[in-house]
């Protein structure tokens, strides 16, 4: 941890202990060479098990690419590549032809992963969003499954009347949680409600911050967001911890266990999706935001165990959102 904490003693925001956790460049969790999601790797997403899940975003994407003109895809962290090369194949073969595919990946070994699938080789891989809008001349239609809940959190915790914000410190080696004085309360719709003291709660200024960058380079498509994740009156039932979580070996740790097996295990939050509908209003217009279960029902074609368990009102179908945009 010398690169995150310079001497003992050292305190950093939960933010900045995420980011290193994360997408630090030599010891991150993306950067390392993991290998893979799924069977064998440290989470499995609804992409490795459900095959409606690429024919509904195909079924929106083709919709969108007509409605809105464009002739460019860019899906947003791919992960595997699994979901791109089934994507495309449901798409038409003129289809094919005529659309143009651009991944954004910043993880070296996920991108090695992804270019040795046959069906991407015509692909265009890039380092952000940015980049690849640049390719498209600003026009895209964009696709995400469990993006944004990789983006490192601010935790605020509340304390009587104000808010305490989460901190990390090492000590003798061991890594601890400390509440400091909150420097800034950044933009959220979660003041806007009432809580106990104690809840904890994230705040995404890092996506926050991505959407202002996509803002200025967009100009003409649509966007789809799959991602764990509730409108901000349902985010935090039963949940007075916060949603920050790890997953090591396909098992899910909260508490201390968070802060173990730095770099060879996720970190994720769930998405207040209140906030991105907001953060977006003044350059996107947002359809209904609806669960994963509404959005692929109409796809489910058969008793595929992959999308049963995608559609589980009990579990993943009503636990994932779907968010739609278009740019106004």
């Amino acid at each position: 941890m010398a690169r995150l904490f310079s001497k003992e003693g050292d305190v950093v925001p939960f933010e900045t202990f995420m980011a290193h956790a994360l997408h630090d460049p030599e010891h991150g969790y993306y950067a390392r060479s993991i290998s893979t999601v799924g069977r064998g790797g440290d989470f499995t997403t609804t992409a490795e098990i459900a095959p409606a899940l690429a024919r509904a975003i195909a079924a929106w994407l083709l919709r969108e690419l007509r409605s809105t003109g464009c002739r460019d895809v860019i899906e947003l962290g791919p992960g595997s590549g699994a979901l791109s090369a089934a994507v495309r194949s449901h798409f038409p073969l003129w289809w094919r032809w005529r659309v143009r595919w651009h991944l954004v990946e910043t993880s070296a070994s996920l991108r090695e992963l992804q270019q040795k699938r046959p069906s991407l080789r015509k692909a265009r891989w890039h380092d952000s969003v940015e980049s690849a809008m640049a390719a498209c001349a600003g026009a895209a239609c964009l696709y995400s499954n469990e993006f944004f809940d990789a983006f490192p959190v601010r935790v605020f915790q509340r304390a009587g009347e104000c808010w305490k914000e989460l901190h990390v410190r090492q000590s003798n080696g061991v890594l601890q949680e400390v509440l400091l004085d909150a420097p800034d309360l950044p933009p959220t719709s979660a003041w806007q409600r009432t809580w106990q003291d104690g809840q904890r709660i994230e705040v995404h200024a890092s996506v926050r911050r991505w959407l202002d960058a996509l803002k200025s380079c967009w100009r003409k498509g649509s966007m789809l967001t799959i991602d764990y994740g509730a409108a901000i009156e349902f985010l935090y039932l039963r949940q007075p911890a916060g949603t920050v979580r790890a997953y090591f070996l396909q098992q899910r740790i909260t508490g201390p266990g968070i802060y173990q097996n730095i770099g060879r295990q996720d970190l994720t939050a769930d998405i207040n999706f209140t906030d991105m509908i907001e953060w977006t209003s003044h350059f996107a217009e947002s359809a209904v935001l609806q669960s994963q279960r509404d959005f692929l029902l109409p796809w489910v074609k058969d008793d595929h165990p992959g999308d049963r368990h995608a559609v589980d009102e009990l579990g993943a179908g009503e636990a994932f959102r779907v968010w739609q945009c278009r740019v106004c």
